[in-house]
């Protein structure tokens, strides 16, 4: 059967609510994606690290419940990532870390397409790892890469620079908020490192941009497509459902396997339309919580 495979970290939310309370969520942004693809009713295996304790054992729990299928052994830690996210009163959130990532033995997988993201992507000594599996499994699969920038773990100096384009230059499909951006490339307009990234071989960049709507920057132009309207709880997990719901909706489209090819303008405005709606379901309920299917029908 073909499959998606999630390549990235997992961890716990702990989450500061404005009145000064904690929650604890499962989160991390590919668990985030693995989940939101398979309640879509993508079938999905997740290559993921987290540690034999309380934590990972929910981490378990939450794939599971969502049937997402751990690939290989994720017990490489010592102890199971933590992400701590203050929330400001608008539901937006800042984010500490307390993560490390290593994969370790890397079964034999033929996916359809390959996604991979934020941490697991730049961080050593996994991100490594993550591009040399990119690397040999591209030929047959459509690689898709959310670059989700973290500097409050990762920095955002050259070097961090070097690894996010060395994962780009192997990617089909480039995801990244205007932020991420912002991040990577202080004082450049968002659409001229959209295009330096896409001269970088990627068929195509999408930038999202909160509530002013996202973009598909691809060789015969650009394409935009408003956010949908929705009262905001948090905004936890909205981007990695919107990447996880544009892989969905290319699926639909047959648009993967190998790489991927030109979309007519339609199909592109199909596609963000998918994904901005997922995304709204998303930030409307506290914690990266992603819709399934019959929830966008």
């Amino acid at each position: 059967m073909a499959s998606v495979l999630v390549v990235g970290e997992s961890l716990i939310d702990v989450v500061e609510r404005p009145d000064g309370t904690t929650v604890e969520h499962a989160g991390g942004s590919a668990a985030n994606v693995a989940v939101a693809l398979a309640r879509l009713g993508r079938p999905v295996q997740f290559l993921t690290a987290y540690a034999d304790d309380e934590r990972g054992a929910a981490l378990a729990r939450h794939l599971n419940q969502s049937a997402v299928g751990v690939v290989g052994d994720p017990h490489t830690l010592e102890r199971t990532p933590t992400s701590r996210a203050r929330l400001a009163v608008d539901g937006s959130a800042t984010y500490t870390f307390d993560l490390a990532w290593r994969l370790g033995e890397i079964p034999d997988l033929s996916p359809v397409v390959v996604h991979t993201c934020s941490i697991g992507a730049v961080l050593e000594p996994g991100a490594s790892d993550v591009r040399r599996l990119l690397a040999a499994l591209r030929p047959q699969a459509t690689i898709s890469y959310d670059v989700n920038a973290r500097p409050a773990i990762t920095g955002a100096g050259p070097d961090v620079v070097r690894a996010v384009e060395e994962v780009a230059g192997l990617a089909d499909l480039v995801k990244a908020s205007d932020e991420d951006l912002a991040a990577l490339y202080p004082g450049s307009p968002a659409e001229q490192a959209a295009h330096h990234l896409l001269d970088l071989g990627p068929s195509a960049v999408v930038v999202t941009r909160g509530r002013r709507g996202a973009t598909w920057y691809a060789a015969p132009g650009r394409v935009d497509a408003p956010a949908a309207d929705v009262e905001v709880a948090d905004t936890i997990g909205a981007g990695d459902t919107f990447g996880a719901a544009v892989l969905d909706a290319l699926w639909a489209l047959d648009a993967l396997g190998g790489r991927l090819p030109g979309l007519e303008t339609a199909d592109v405005g199909y596609v963000l339309r998918q994904a901005a709606r997922a995304a709204a379901v998303t930030v409307s309920r506290p914690g990266a919580d992603p819709p399934y299917r019959h929830e966008l029908l």
